[in-house]
């Protein structure tokens, strides 16, 4: 049996090389689950990591019953560590952090309020803590992919997300897909709610982001976004007679 199916929401946390923040994770996450306002549980995604990081992850998961692991064989980006996890996930809603703490798993329960009406309900980072070069990048980043994909979304770097699971395994999966999460529930006629979050400067490891990743590629992306919009094939069922109830 999938163990996440006997809760509501799986959050799935991505993890590259940061074993200096597995620690302060442990002790967020394990706080918040009790008073998260739906039956949670944590589900780590460790990316091919080189340092500690699935050590640590490992014996997280020991002392605590509701932290789940898996580990890809070797390093495949954000948007592979958060398919693996969605793919994995068994319980009706999941949820998505970075491990890097800039945002706070409390929050979850904010965007938690309104997911039964919005099939997308994720942060928009207000006072975000960031340096100036990095909030330009992000600032001139999201006004391109808002003109490419009008999908209206401020923010849609804010890594506090939580998402409807069968909308999320819907979702195509190509490098880069973690930007374009909101234009890519539009696409299936979900709806997406953006809620402000709170945003938190980086007090351990190393940001995995530069100019390359945060702005050049994320305009490549939106060539390709547009591409596979035009071919998208949406589809419902409306009955059948051979899956189980």
């Amino acid at each position: 049996m999938n163990k996440t199916s006997t809760y509501q929401l799986t959050i799935i946390v991505p993890v590259f090389n940061e074993e200096d923040n597995i620690a302060a994770l442990e002790e967020r996450l394990s706080k918040f689950l009790p008073d998260s306002v739906r039956p949670a549980c944590v589900l780590f995604v460790n990316d091919g990591s080189t340092d500690r990081s699935l050590e640590r992850i490992k014996e997280a998961c020991l002392r605590h019953s509701d932290f789940f692991y898996l580990s890809l064989e070797r390093n495949g980006g954000l948007s592979a560590a958060l398919k693996a996890g969605i793919d994995a996930a068994a319980s009706p809603y999941v949820g998505y952090m970075d491990a890097d703490l800039q945002t706070t798993p409390e929050d979850f329960n904010l965007l938690l309020a309104d997911i039964d009406r919005y099939e997308l309900v994720m942060g928009i980072r207000a006072n975000r803590k960031d340096s100036f070069f990095k909030k330009i990048q992000s600032r001139i980043a999201n006004g391109f992919r808002r003109m490419m994909t009008h999908d209206g979304v401020q923010d849609t770097g804010c890594p506090l997300k939580v998402m409807h699971t069968d909308y999320a395994k819907r979702i195509p999966f190509f490098t880069g897909m973690h930007r374009f999460l909101p234009a890519l529930i539009l696409l299936q006629e979900g709806r997406v709610k953006q809620v402000p979050v709170r945003h938190f400067p980086r007090t351990a490891g190393v940001s995995k982001y530069h100019l390359w990743n945060r702005l050049v590629s994320p305009f490549m992306d939106c060539f390709a976004y547009r591409w596979m919009k035009k071919r998208y094939i949406n589809y419902r069922v409306a009955g059948d007679n051979f899956m189980k109830p």
